[in-house]
């Protein structure tokens, strides 16, 4: 890939792909604004670069239809507040009345295109959406991880119409990438947590090939647990998957990783903020109860394991930590990561909200901004905005 900083962006165009799909709340506020503060290095420097900057972004799933709901209102607020500076947001993303608005725009311009997904065209792929989007565009720069993983209009087609290049954003989300898996410092420690089993499979099996421990916790333990032999009452599991389970926990042992599960946990008999808890060994799980979280001997257990780490890489929580009953074997597993004197890299939206609340963000090393994305690198699986990106700098070598 090229990045924006070996191209000439002075004065030009540059159309940038971000990941502005921010969470709002009802009043469609935003309520967490990592997303848009992660990208501003690379807007800011375009517009050093006194370029004409056009940013391009998704929100929510409108699914090809213009609805209220969709459209970015409140992150041309926030966006112009972060960058002290005017920020136009246009009624469309193609059409005439864009394409006035790309030709009105001055150097030092910031104009933020409506919702992508409004058109059906964007999540299609579509050539012909792309090349519009492109119209008037010097420069296009990728910056949207968190899309990396998806074949749409904005991410790939549009390399085919102008020079193609990587931001700031997508720079670092490679290189920490490539230290927690390619290139680590050993021990490498693997915390994989969350619920379903089924969407991190493959990248457990790729994991198993990287690191020297892996940590199992969350709902996904309970498969692992059942597979086992233990009884896990009312827990969710995936049944199809525990012969997988079993195979995997013998890869481990064939490869000598260390593989770790949870040894005590926070039983309930229902997952609600009213619902009667107790903590249970593993072996002596209540007929009809839910494990709902990891206990303080797994706590102390997964601590341990982590003591000697050299890179710990880290998705998803250890338990439905939403509810506050809930919540203190993932707390715990942030503060003990945080303190820990390993390269610490988290990925998925869930971990990245827990680390917000238990006010432990900044002591991280790199907290990833995609969720789908990171899995899918977790797996050893080529992102297409990424693939896309190299294409345009193979064939565009001689430059």
């Amino acid at each position: 890939m090229k990045y924006i900083d070996e191209v000439d962006i002075k004065g030009k165009t540059v159309f940038i792909r971000v990941d502005f799909n921010v969470p709002l709340d009802q009043n469609r506020n935003i309520t967490d604004d990592t997303r848009i503060r992660a990208v501003l290095p690379t807007i800011n420097f375009c517009l050093e670069g006194n370029a004409k900057v056009i940013l391009a972004t998704h929100l929510g799933r409108p699914d090809g239809q213009r609805l209220e709901e969709g459209s970015l209102a409140p992150v041309a607020r926030r966006l112009a507040y972060r960058l002290h500076k005017k920020v136009t947001l246009a009624p469309d993303c193609i059409g005439p009345e864009v394409d006035k608005l790309k030709k009105a725009m001055k150097r030092g311009d910031v104009l933020l295109l409506e919702n992508l997904r409004f058109h059906p065209g964007e999540t299609k792929n579509d050539e012909e959406f792309a090349r519009e989007l492109m119209k008037g565009v010097d420069i296009y720069v990728d910056d949207a991880f968190a899309v990396a993983h998806r074949a749409h209009a904005s991410v790939e087609a549009v390399t085919r119409f102008a020079p193609s290049v990587a931001g700031f954003l997508m720079r670092d989300e490679v290189h920490y990438f490539h230290k927690c898996l390619e290139d680590p410092a050993r021990p490498l420690v693997a915390l994989i947590g969350g619920a379903k089993i089924s969407s991190k499979l493959a990248a457990l099996v790729n994991l198993l090939k990287h690191v020297d421990k892996l940590i199992v916790g969350g709902a996904m333990a309970t498969t692992f647990l059942k597979a086992m032999g233990y009884d896990v009452g009312k827990s969710l599991v995936d049944n199809s998957l525990l012969k997988t389970a079993r195979d995997l926990m013998k890869t481990a042992l064939k490869k000598k990783v260390k593989f770790y599960l949870p040894v005590d946990c926070v039983v309930a008999d229902r997952i609600d903020k009213r619902a009667e808890t107790k903590i249970s060994p593993v072996q002596e799980v209540p007929d009809g109860w839910i494990i709902a979280d990891i206990g303080p001997a797994t706590v102390t257990l997964f601590g341990e394991a982590l003591q000697n780490a050299k890179t710990i890489v880290w998705n998803g929580p250890m338990g439905a930590f939403e509810y506050d009953a809930f919540s203190r074997g993932t707390m715990a597993m942030v503060h003990k990561v945080a303190e820990s004197y390993a390269l610490t890299i988290v990925g998925g939206g869930d971990t990245d909200v827990a680390l917000h609340k238990a006010g432990e963000f900044q002591k991280f090393s790199y907290v990833s901004t995609g969720g789908g994305a990171f899995i899918e690198l977790l797996e050893g699986k080529k992102l297409p905005g990424i693939v896309a990106l190299e294409e345009w700098a193979k064939r565009n070598s001689h430059d």
